[in-house]
This record gives structure tokens, sequence and C-alpha cells, in this order.
């Protein structure tokens, strides 16, 4: 695959690569396109999430019985 970029953004991805330490611009790029999908992925999971129904309210008495669990597993 091969993408044109105006020069203002070739420049800006030049500069990346040499500032963040990428080998090649292609590089850069697969970084870029494996952060939206993860940002893709975690948006699914969000919508998903909200469009579910409530089960457990998350209060304090949630959070301390998380607490205690992940306790308990780490004693063994």
């Amino acid at each position: 695959m091969n993408i044109s970029l105006p020069e203002g953004l070739k420049s800006f991805v030049d500069q990346q690569v040499s500032e963040r330490g990428y080998a090649t611009s292609s590089e850069y790029v697969r970084e870029l396109i494996r952060r939206d999908q993860d940002r893709a992925r975690l948006r699914g999971l969000m919508l998903e999430g909200a469009s579910s129904p409530a089960s457990t309210p998350a209060d304090d008495r949630y959070f301390d019985s998380l607490r205690a669990r992940i306790a308990g597993s780490t004693r063994r």
C-alpha cells in the first residue's frame, strides 16, 4: 500500500520517526493504526457496557469485596 501525503504531513511524520525512535515511517503509521484499533475496540466495549442492564451497583461494598478477593488470591 502506498500513501501520498502533502509535504506538511510528510515532514510531521519524518519528525515523529526521528524524535520517537521509530525505524521507518511505515512503523510509525502501523503504530497509529494499532492505537486506532485499540480505541475502536475500547469504544465498542464501553458502548456494549453502557447498553447492558445494570447488575451489581458499583458502591463501596462492591469495591471492598473486590479488594478482599484480590487480597485473598495474593496470599496463596
